[in-house]
């Protein structure tokens, strides 16, 4: 962990996101070319080479972070069993409820993003615009990312968070409605879209950090490594069920992939996975935020206050509630 304090945090995951964000699209944009250069009419040598090259780069860096990043918030060794770790994470109510919200908001950007070819080519109907409208949401992406910092130093991070899912429900939702071939409204949905969804990605990730300190106040045991790994953990299974029901639906729906229309149920499902399914991801997102997670800004604060006196929970006269308010 690079730092304890939650501001500093907001501002390295909103960095980390526009710059991976930005990673992301280089990538992209960089492939082509690179399958041009090193494959000339040779396209499968060309990926080969492309792959290769990126690979190394991304190496280089993924070493260099390795290298020259370092812990910064010491905490004591435990020699607790992993079977004892795992329990007291699962102990931590707050981490369970971030474990559920990092569940539902993979799953609306991983279905809508698993439905995003589908939906350009048989909804809007032009397949060619694909790269295009792909740019225009990581584009948004950039801009939420830059977002979340000056956001949450005027609003308590945890209002931005459920606020900002409860506005992408209602956008989702409203998609549902626009009619086939509406490709300008839609590039502009979509670029909304991805300022919203990227502006609460890095809140999310400091939520997880949160989780940690209050876990450590309630136990006396600081369990980052454990906690992120958990959390990672329902991050993968949350990407492997999004990529399951996607198959699912349009398996059930009739989907044909040779075919040059689909059948209507099919068509009906593709919007849903686009524009429904995501929207009661984050409408079930914004209500367990605003009802469960407790970790807003005054309790974090006094939580992190304590913490640096050596001071935990069960040590202290003053109660859960009276800390949350």
């Amino acid at each position: 962990m690079i730092t304890n304090d939650p501001t500093q945090r907001i501002s390295l995951q909103s960095w980390r996101f526009v710059l991976a964000t930005a990673g992301g699209m280089l990538s992209t944009v960089l492939m082509m070319p690179l399958v041009k250069l090193i494959g000339g009419e040779n396209k499968a040598l060309g990926f080969q080479g492309g792959i290769a090259v990126l690979s190394v780069v991304a190496f280089l860096m993924l070493a260099f972070c390795f290298f020259t990043t370092k812990e910064r918030v010491e905490a004591p060794a435990t020699h607790t069993s992993m079977r004892e770790d795992l329990r007291d994470i699962w102990h931590n109510d707050q981490w369970r409820i971030v474990g559920l919200l990092t569940i539902l908001n993979i799953l609306a950007v991983c279905v809508r993003g698993g439905a995003m070819m589908y939906y350009v080519t048989w909804i809007l109907g032009k397949p060619g615009v694909f790269v295009v409208f792909l740019t225009t949401y990581c584009v948004g992406n950039l801009f939420g990312s830059a977002l979340a910092k000056p956001l949450t130093d005027w609003k308590c991070k945890v209002s931005v968070f459920w606020w900002t899912n409860a506005l992408l429900a209602v956008i989702s939702a409203a998609m549902f409605f626009v009619p086939m071939h509406a490709t300008i409204a839609m590039f502009v949905f979509i670029f909304v879209i991805g300022v919203l969804h990227q502006l609460v990605t890095p809140i999310q990730w400091v939520m997880m950090s949160d989780t940690v300190d209050y876990g450590e106040w309630c136990n006396g045991k600081r369990l980052t490594g454990i906690s992120f790994a958990g959390t990672l953990f329902v991050l993968k299974l949350g990407l492997a069920f999004g990529g399951a029901l996607i198959g699912w639906m349009l398996a059930g729906g009739g989907y044909n992939a040779a075919a040059k229309t689909q059948n209507s149920a099919t068509i009906s499902i593709i919007i849903a996975l686009f524009t429904l399914v995501p929207a009661i991801c984050y409408l079930l997102s914004a209500a367990i935020a605003k009802r469960y997670y407790t970790l807003k800004s005054p309790f974090l604060k006094a939580i992190l206050e304590q913490l640096a006196q050596g001071a935990h929970r069960k040590e202290q006269e003053v109660t859960h509630k009276e800390l949350q308010n």
